[in-house]
């Protein structure tokens, strides 16, 4: 707003995302008003899971007809601002109707192949780091297991930059299917037995162990479980349902060996789940996140001046940059070769070997 503002150029806010612009819900944007808009977390234009593509039979006549919505809605050009869902519709909008259309990655899952960094994204593993931190205080005083439940559908960005950070015990994502044998049990026994009295396990909301391990080391749920789960009306799942947090502490619960390994070093085994959940949203942006934003903006609404529509900002480097939707919009996973994969096995590995007796 600062950008149109100076230029002369009147703003309206669309509310509830795609929900809004169909039924022409808008209010006005007032630089008086909303002048410190970046030191405030949330949204003030709300949002919504409105899918415009859902159920339609030409993607290409249904972009046609949203787009004949900026006539209806007096708008000369939109600026969206979402994750891979909505930026994804505003892509097609383009594609197939030349929108006048600029995006801004914004989400905190950080899972946008276009940008190095989404807005958000920092404040939330902020927040997940501190409650990791705060945990591990009652984890040590009562000897128990915590296992955290962080959002990450996808992408394990969050789980493993907080889990990181906080120097979880054991980070599971959904990049990397887990071993619930090998990945969980054998390196709780491993730690216990070199003196560790509490464990931190973070997970993602969508990590998932491997098909081999489901039918081995399962007895709670199975795969029918999991291919059974709702769908969003993007058509993804809603893996928050499946509650993989409490899935595991139940499958360790059920764990003789386990509890007996305990046992023997003194320790009373006890497992409870945690899930941040939308928890993760809350609270005011961090310095980083202000400050991204501010520039996203800026050069959101330049690229609105210059008539350079079609395209996504993004954060390379220290640097804003400008990529086209189609790329931007891709998905964007940790893969084997980060460096952050190596930092997590290393983080498991060298600290029960190092205090081995």
């Amino acid at each position: 707003m600062l950008k149109a503002y100076d230029s002369g150029i009147q703003c309206i806010g669309i509310l509830k995302g795609w929900k809004g612009f169909i039924k022409n819900q808008t209010i006005p944007l007032n630089i008086a008003e909303h002048d410190d808009l970046h030191t405030v977390g949330g949204t003030i234009l709300y949002t919504s899971r409105t899918n415009p593509f859902k159920g339609v039979s030409s993607k290409e006549e249904k972009a046609k007809e949203l787009t004949k919505k900026f006539e209806e809605l007096g708008i000369d050009a939109l600026i969206a601002i979402g994750g891979d869902d909505t930026l994804g519709v505003a892509d097609s909008m383009y594609k197939y109707a030349k929108a006048n259309i600029v995006g801004v990655p914004k989400t905190i899952d950080n899972d946008l192949a276009g940008t190095h960094y989404t807005f958000g994204f920092w404040s939330a593993v902020q927040l997940a780091s501190d409650t990791l931190d705060n945990l591990t205080t009652t984890a040590h005083s009562h000897q128990r297991v915590f296992i955290v439940e962080i959002m990450g559908r996808d992408a394990g960005f969050l789980t493993m930059y907080s889990g990181i950070s906080a120097g979880a015990d054991i980070i599971l994502i959904p990049e990397t299917p887990f071993d619930l044998e090998r990945d969980v049990i054998d390196i709780l026994k491993k730690r216990v037995n070199a003196g560790y009295k509490y464990h931190i396990i973070a997970i993602s909301e969508g990590a998932y162990p491997s098909l081999e391990s489901l039918n081995r080391d399962f007895k709670t749920i199975s795969k029918d479980t999991i291919d059974k789960l709702p769908k969003d009306t993007y058509g993804n799942p809603l893996l928050v349902q499946l509650n993989i947090s409490r899935i595991i502490v139940d499958e360790l619960s059920l764990r003789d060996d386990l509890k007996n390994e305990f046992q023997k070093n003194d320790i009373d085994f006890e497992c409870r789940s945690v899930v941040l959940g939308h928890t993760m949203r809350a609270g005011h942006p961090n310095s980083f996140d202000r400050i991204l934003g501010l520039r996203f903006g800026l050069a959101a609404m330049k690229l609105v001046l210059e008539g350079k529509f079609g395209n996504m900002v993004s954060l390379q480097g220290n640097q804003i940059e400008t990529v086209p939707l189609s790329e931007g919009v891709k998905k964007k996973y940790i893969t084997p070769q980060n460096d952050k994969m190596e930092l997590r096995d290393l983080l498991v590995k060298i600290r029960y070997l190092s205090k081995q007796k």
